[in-house]
């Protein structure tokens, strides 16, 4: 039986991770997901025991490749969230916690990296990698560990060796996206860019499933490619080819990009680009969104609050909705507390006031993203959880003023196995 050539990709998200594998026409043939416990929280503190996430994504790839008896897997991709980022051993050991996207204990870490980066770089700010990797390194005092993204740890863990990254990811790293290398002005942080991952565009091949993994889930042809953000992988689901298309992920976070034919940056505002190809998705990444829900209604309350919308009436009320202090765009500001006052009686005004605050929110950042440079906006594609309330999608069209619609598919772990088949297939 001739065996059907296919490309497997892999989303790990806030709540929980999720494999897909698509073939060479973009079906998806089969899909398997498992929840994440909740990070650890305590203030600004945020981090995660890395091993929670090996262990889920082993369980995962086990229940997909039971459903896959058929199949020729040729390439993986894996995505994972921004600026999630642990120091391990040489040969992937971690040596503590990972400190998840939303962590901004490393603030005088992030002064620092403010007098010497340039103003426009994506590697400023308490929640960037940079500052994370020099609160790490300080804090553990060791020079010689790796600093490992989420998706490079877990893509180290695959390969069987670790000490890759890939163009997206580093980026709040401080890697130069346009000159496609480590900057020179590191140095000036102590640091040694020879410990720094090798860096490459996101779909690069970089070599074959660990052997006894190949083994265990049926795949010896299987190659692993650099992979990306979560957020860009949702880009790529979407399908999104136009200039001034933008993709909302309305996920844990609320996650803006447009796609533009130059890159944008403003760290004032916590405006980057990713690299894509010869294009890129220029946007930013709030702190609020679908996270700030779950702290105050249940599954069901959310489904039955949604149906109630009145995108029409607006409740007049002016939320914040951030689910702890501090926000990363388009307001760069660790210490923004939340705003969601004055509560009112009804939950279900309370429920659409928030979801109003978050639609102010994804409005000024794209406004934003067009006074700093960007592609006017032609339309929206929405992706995430959040992209199948069509009353919040009449909301926020009528903030926006351009066409607001489902993307056919917005998972991430699409997305990462259309990065998997390669993007000009």
């Amino acid at each position: 039986m001739t065996r059907r050539q296919t490309f497997i990709g892999i989303d790990v998200g806030t709540s929980g991770i999720r494999a897909c594998a698509i073939d060479a026409g973009d079906t998806q043939l089969a899909s398997a997901a498992l929840p994440l416990p909740a990070p650890r929280r305590d203030g600004k503190c945020v981090d995660q025991d890395p091993a929670v996430w090996w262990e889920a994504l082993c369980r995962v790839l086990d229940r997909l490749s039971a459903a896959l008896k058929h199949a020729r897997v040729e390439r993986i991709a894996l995505d994972a969230t921004s600026s999630t980022l642990l120091l391990c051993r040489p040969d992937g050991t971690p040596l503590g916690p990972a400190l998840m996207y939303n962590d901004a204990r490393a603030s005088e870490a992030a002064a620092r990296i403010d007098r010497v980066a340039p103003p426009d770089s994506a590697a400023r700010g308490a929640s960037a990698s940079l500052a994370k990797y020099l609160y790490l390194r300080e804090r553990l005092n060791d020079r010689d560990a790796l600093p490992c993204h989420q998706a490079d740890w877990l893509s180290g863990r695959l390969l069987g060796r670790f000490g890759n990254s890939d163009e997206n990811n580093a980026l709040k790293l401080g890697y130069d996206p346009v000159a496609r290398r480590w900057p020179d002005w590191l140095s000036q942080l102590d640091i040694d860019r020879a410990r720094l991952p090798a860096v490459f565009p996101p779909g690069t091949p970089l070599g074959s499933l660990r052997g006894e993994l190949a083994e265990r889930w049926g795949w010896p042809e299987a190659q692993l490619v650099a992979g990306t953000t979560d957020s860009t992988a949702g880009f790529l689901a979407a399908g999104a080819s136009r200039t001034g298309t933008g993709v909302t992920s309305l996920g844990s976070t609320l996650v803006v990009k447009v796609l533009s034919d130059r890159p944008v940056f403003d760290a004032a505002h916590g405006i980057y680009s990713h690299r894509l190809g010869e294009r890129w998705l220029t946007g930013g990444a709030s702190n609020a969104g679908g996270a700030v829900l779950r702290q105050f209604f249940g599954p069901c309350d959310i489904h039955r609050y949604s149906r109630l919308l009145d995108p029409d009436q607006s409740t007049g009320l002016d939320y914040y909705p951030l689910p702890a202090p501090g926000e990363r765009f388009p307001v760069a500001d660790p210490e923004l507390a939340p705003r969601l006052e004055p509560r009112p009686s009804s939950e279900r005004v309370f429920f659409q006031a928030i979801l109003e605050g978050l639609a102010a929110i994804e409005a000024e950042g794209y406004r934003l993203l067009r006074a700093c440079g960007a592609p006017a906006l032609r339309e929206v594609l929405s992706v995430g959880g959040g992209a199948g309330n069509s009353r919040w999608r009449q909301l926020r069209a009528r903030r926006l003023r351009v066409p607001v619609s489902r993307a056919k598919n917005g998972e991430a772990a699409f997305g990462a196995a259309r990065l998997a088949r390669g993007l000009d297939a």
